[in-house]
């Protein structure tokens, strides 16, 4: 099992997304524990004030590096954690390498941003890794936390009923994935390709190899290199 802790003020952010689909069954056969921290609850403000002003001025407000410590070293009590992962737009790009050795750990902390980050000391001293989902800019963290999440999750073995279906995504072997099709086999007169109706497993895999190939070609070069 891992144990995934998310760190937010605004945790209504992540109910939906990770109490459904994949996630949740995953959460059901017990292979993933999700725990979020609502960060005013650990805040010393008698308003359970969480965020203040950026000294040196500026607009935005910053989360205050109080609230985030305490539920830091409150979840460092019950385990031993393995990753603290800030989402960044500055951190490392996800990728499915990341996500499957992600995956392979037993406790990690997600810290999710808002309005204009996070007191820099966290980063500096306590993040052990910063995470992107892309080269843009969003309000907070909560929605790259739980894309972080579904990627890792899908890939722990037993989640999947049929755990091939990770292992042929797009990305796994730096190649995107083959065409699906599904009934009925004629539609409008556009059809499946033969080769899928014939039954003939070998020459279907080589089929979605080559497809597979033909994809990143076209859609991805980069990734060939």
């Amino acid at each position: 099992m891992i144990n995934i802790d998310i760190l937010t003020c605004l945790p209504e952010l992540l109910e939906s997304p990770l109490n459904h689909s994949i996630i949740k069954n995953a959460k059901e056969k017990k292979l993933v524990k999700i725990e979020i921290h609502d960060l005013k609850d650990y805040s010393n403000n008698k308003h359970k004030k969480v965020d203040d002003y950026a000294f040196g001025g500026g607009g935005g407000m910053v989360l205050k590096i109080e609230p985030i410590y305490r539920c830091i070293e409150h979840i460092k009590k019950k385990k031993e954690i393995d990753q603290i992962i800030y989402m960044s737009p500055d951190g490392e790009k996800l990728n499915q390498k990341k996500a499957n050795k992600l995956s392979l750990y037993k406790n990690i902390i997600i810290i999710c941003g808002h309005y204009n980050g996070i007191d820099e000391r966290i980063r500096e001293n306590i993040v052990t890794s910063e995470i992107s989902i892309g080269d843009y800019v969003l309000t907070g963290g909560e929605l790259p936390a739980a894309i972080l999440i579904d990627s890792v999750v899908r890939v722990i073995p037993g989640v999947l009923s049929n755990e091939s279906t990770a292992l042929n995504d797009s990305f796994q072997d730096d190649l995107l994935g083959y065409p699906n099709y599904t009934r009925p086999a004629e539609f409008k007169e556009w059809k499946v390709p033969k080769i899928l109706l014939s039954g003939n497993k070998k020459e279907i895999e080589n089929w979605r190899i080559k497809k597979s190939i033909e994809n990143t070609k076209n859609k991805r070069p980069d990734l060939l290199k």
